[in-house]
């Protein structure tokens, strides 16, 4: 397959061939380990090469698979040097992939980390999103007012990331996501989706719960939908406060 072809030509590759293998694997919610061991020597050769995309690309890759790479990232790297070197050619979009880095290397206490002001960049800069509410989440958000809860919509965490809403159920705080067709790949989540719920649930100690749209879509009756979002919720006899 592609990856195995990678592993064997890995020497090949230029940082953008680097970052965009990586960005795939991990954006597909399945990160070939193989891969990321593979590529990591030649990304660490090529980083000073690398254009803001493809170092972004390359952090956020490694952040989602979860797969420390110390030839890359590790004390003798450039990395960091490299980002801060380059950081005024980030985009919104690169600068929030770095934020996620970010978040990643602190949860495993690594050395390798952005510098304080580059990190507050980052992380407003990932904060500060337009929100679009679909006719979905609308929807959801109206079936669980009427079932008594008052959801919080669009909080954003201590973390940075926005939930379709925050809901307390006996007395415990949970992120309520709706996730349309762009969170999955058929319907497996994306590499995208599963470190935002990781993320949150590290750093904000929020437990994600994830209404998938083709079972909302399933549902006709405001009554069935109230079961449905009981059950997910595990509302059963809690208390809603």
């Amino acid at each position: 397959g592609i990856a195995d072809a990678a592993v064997r030509r890995s020497g090949e590759f230029t940082a953008q061939g680097v970052s965009m293998l990586l960005w795939a694997s991990a954006a597909s919610g399945r990160s070939d380990r193989r891969l990321f061991d593979s590529l990591a020597p030649r990304a660490a050769e090529l980083i000073r090469e690398g254009d803001d995309q493809s170092l972004a690309n390359i952090a956020w890759a490694y952040a989602v698979a979860d797969f420390d790479a110390d030839s890359l990232f590790g004390g003798t790297s450039h990395f960091v040097d490299v980002l801060a070197e380059k950081i005024h050619e980030f985009d919104r979009q690169g600068l929030g992939q770095l934020h996620q880095w970010n978040i990643w290397r602190r949860s495993m206490a690594a050395d390798a980390l952005l510098p304080p002001a580059l990190e507050k960049l980052c992380h407003d800069e990932f904060a500060d999103r337009t929100i679009r509410n679909s006719k979905l989440q609308r929807d959801v958000m109206s079936e669980l007012t009427l079932m008594g809860i008052s959801p919080e919509e669009e909080f954003l965490t201590q973390s940075g990331y926005h939930l379709d809403a925050l809901v307390r159920v006996d007395g415990e705080n949970v992120g309520v996501e709706v996730d349309g067709p762009h969170h999955f790949v058929g319907r497996r989540p994306t590499g995208s989706t599963i470190l935002k719920h990781k993320q949150i649930l590290e750093v904000d100690g929020i437990r994600v719960v994830s209404l998938p749209y083709w079972e909302l879509n399933d549902l006709e009756s405001s009554e069935e939908k109230q079961r449905y979002l009981r059950a997910k919720l595990d509302l059963g006899g809690t208390n809603i406060i």
